[in-house]
């Protein structure tokens, strides 16, 4: 029987492997013997581009839209096949700086304009808050459904539910240590964190193997094959509908989701920290170029099926399908493999969020809080000599306050939306780096005025069309601010922006 306790003692367990990794990876690169300077370890790191938004939202997404998940890993892997000299140039750049984040970055390629590296801090910070939501949530949903074994029922409202709040919290709160711990033990010029990176690789090969057994069950037990299952799906019209593209989804759809990915691959801030930050030799690069696509290739294998078999299984009886990961193992009794799955899922969830905390730690650090206490005269930095454990004190803050920002937006906002929903809206964040950080490199005639504008504008319209109509799906606005627009302007109805009507939100 999966009791608590049990489920406690394994995550505990798990995280302190995780510690154990962490802690060795950094021993061996001290000693000179770096685990993190290996071309495979490089890739598997890359990896941590598959959240649990690809564990349990790409199968609630498949469930109702079939093969409207593929465009969001189509994007990553157009980039590192055909875009693979963007990315070798980019890598070359930060490693000939000492470039240490993404608005580091795009600073430096329009004169080190510390007001640029701030937007871009401020864009980052509040962009990525609905995708560590997304995690906790995640994570949150998982437990609790564990707690019901072997009983499938998750409460409607899960943040009302009072185990969520100390799991959730709970989470957040170790997951805090762990980056604290591995990623700001000391200062140094590089900004790369080896244990951190090994132990972020071992997570990829524990989510995808654990995913892939699920896939295997679901696939070849609990049917015979691919052929069985999909030849069951046919035979259910609301079922069959899923395999076509014009049945659920738009081309149009296709080529936003597939743009936006393009974009998130490079321009998240974990995404930039594991493929330049960390990078220890560019020539990493030509083994990631097809490994990491495979990766991304492997982990969507049996996402249809899965998704095929929760709806065969649970038809219309309410099981959410974000949950089939767990739930499809749990109904036929198969404790060993649920609690794999759920550590599958908790790898999946705590690499994004303990790279991205780094992340955006260091950048609020640089390129927010430091600038404005250097200008402090009062404070006297710049005669202090040693401002190392300062520069610690506010990068650990810095965490705390991120995995606390995200908290508070899962218990606020989170539940009005899926697993996918949320992470798009993030993925949109991020691409308004896209232009200023490619026009960077490529185009001599950009600007810092030009970088700023753009992403001013860019960051404005993501939080009107975006960001503030969750705020009325979750009750803290009136609908009708969706519906007709603030004052009844239909003009300036968030989804439909200036009369743009009949495309996706996105």
């Amino acid at each position: 029987m999966l009791q608590g306790w049990v489920i406690l003692l394994v995550a505990f367990g798990y995280l302190c492997l995780l510690f154990a990794i962490a802690y060795y990876g950094d021993k061996r690169a001290d000693e000179g013997r770096s685990l993190a300077n290996n071309p495979y370890i490089y890739a598997l790191s890359i990896a941590v581009f598959c959240t649990s938004w690809t564990y349990y939202g790409s199968v609630g997404r498949a469930a109702s839209s079939g093969v409207d998940f593929l465009p969001i890993y189509l994007g990553p892997t157009l980039v590192f096949i055909l875009w693979w000299f963007v990315l070798g140039k980019i890598i070359r750049i930060t490693r000939v700086n000492r470039i240490t984040s993404i608005a580091d970055f795009i600073s430096a390629r329009y004169g080190k304009s510390t007001l640029l590296s701030g937007i871009v801090t401020v864009i980052a910070v509040v962009g990525i808050m609905p995708y560590i939501s997304l995690q906790l949530k995640a994570v949150s949903t998982s437990f609790t459904l564990l707690l019901e074994y072997p009983e499938i029922a998750l409460p409607q409202g899960i943040v009302d539910t009072p185990v969520v709040l100390p799991t959730a919290f709970l989470v957040a709160l170790a997951l805090g240590v762990f980056a604290i711990l591995f990623g700001t033990r000391h200062i140094d010029a590089s900004e790369q964190h080896q244990g951190m990176v090994v132990a972020i690789a071992f997570e990829s090969v524990v989510k995808l193997v654990a995913f892939l057994a699920v896939g295997l069950y679901v696939t070849f037990s609990l049917h015979d094959g691919f052929g069985d299952l999909f030849a069951k799906a046919a035979q259910v019209p609301d079922i069959k509908k899923i395999f076509t593209i014009g049945g659920t989804s738009s081309y149009g759809q296709w080529v936003t989701l597939t743009l936006l990915s393009m974009a998130a691959i490079i321009c998240l801030p974990r995404q930039f920290q594991v493929t330049a930050v960390e990078n220890l030799d560019e020539n990493h690069l030509q083994k990631a170029v097809w490994l990491f696509p495979c990766y991304l290739l492997a982990i969507n294998v049996f996402v249809l099926p899965i998704a095929v078999g929760g709806l065969l299984e649970f038809g219309s009886t309410g099981v959410d399908a974000d949950t089939f990961v767990l739930t499809l193992p749990m109904a036929k009794n198969q404790e060993a493999l649920t609690l794999f799955a759920f550590i599958g899922g908790l790898s999946a969830a705590t690499g994004m969020v303990i790279v991205a905390t780094i992340a955006l730690s260091t950048m609020v650090c640089n390129d927010l809080v430091m600038p404005v206490l250097l200008r402090m005269k009062s404070l006297r930095l710049t005669e202090k000599g040693d401002l190392t454990r300062l520069l610690l004190g506010i990068r650990r803050g810095g965490i705390l306050v991120v995995l606390l920002f995200g908290y508070v937006y899962f218990r606020s906002i989170g539940e009005s939306y899926t697993l996918v929903t949320v992470g798009l809206v993030s993925f949109a964040a991020a691409a308004q780096f896209a232009p200023a950080l490619i026009g960077g490199i490529l185009w001599r005639g950009g600007t810092r005025k030009g970088a700023l504008i753009g992403l001013c504008l860019g960051f404005a319209v993501w939080l009107y069309c975006l960001l503030i109509p969750s705020l009325a799906l979750s009750g803290w606005l009136q609908h009708e601010f969706i519906e007709e627009g603030p004052f009844g302007i239909a003009l300036l109805k968030p989804y439909a922006l200036f009369g743009l009507e009949g495309f996706d939100y996105l």
